[in-house]
């Protein structure tokens, strides 16, 4: 694993309808087979492992990373894009005060086995 620090960090703004500044303050360089955990300061985990053909961009959505205490939705932003959200349990509220800022919304909460299943169903059937 490779890490180099950005210092002083590339700083852009962000933000559809209330601006803020990002600050991009490093690089990450895997390995195929190699893993990073990023932390938070409330005990939240997220991991994305390197392997030769790609990565694991998140645990298991409805098992470790629930685990972690982080629920993935996706999410579909005003302009048609779509991303992964990993929000963080009991702050359910305030990424939802964030999307509604944002014009977004969530279009899927993938963080359950029903809901999984649910999708999958639903996929399946518009995949015949």
């Amino acid at each position: 694993m490779k890490i180099a620090q950005i210092d002083p960090p590339r700083v852009f703004t962000v933000g559809n309808t209330v601006k803020h500044d990002m600050k991009d303050c490093g690089r990450v360089e895997l390995e195929p087979d190699e893993q990073v955990t990023f932390v938070t300061p409330d005990g939240a985990e997220y991991d994305v492992a390197r392997k030769s053909w790609g990565f694991y961009a998140t645990p298991s959505l409805n098992g470790r990373l629930a685990g972690f205490n982080l629920r993935a939705a996706l999410v579909r932003n005003p302009f048609g894009k779509y991303y992964v959200f990993l929000v963080e349990k009991g702050k359910e509220q305030e990424a939802q005060h964030y999307l509604d800022q944002e014009g977004q919304r969530i279009v899927w909460w993938l963080d359950t086995d029903a809901r999984m299943e649910a999708l999958d169903r639903a996929l399946a059937v518009t995949a015949e």
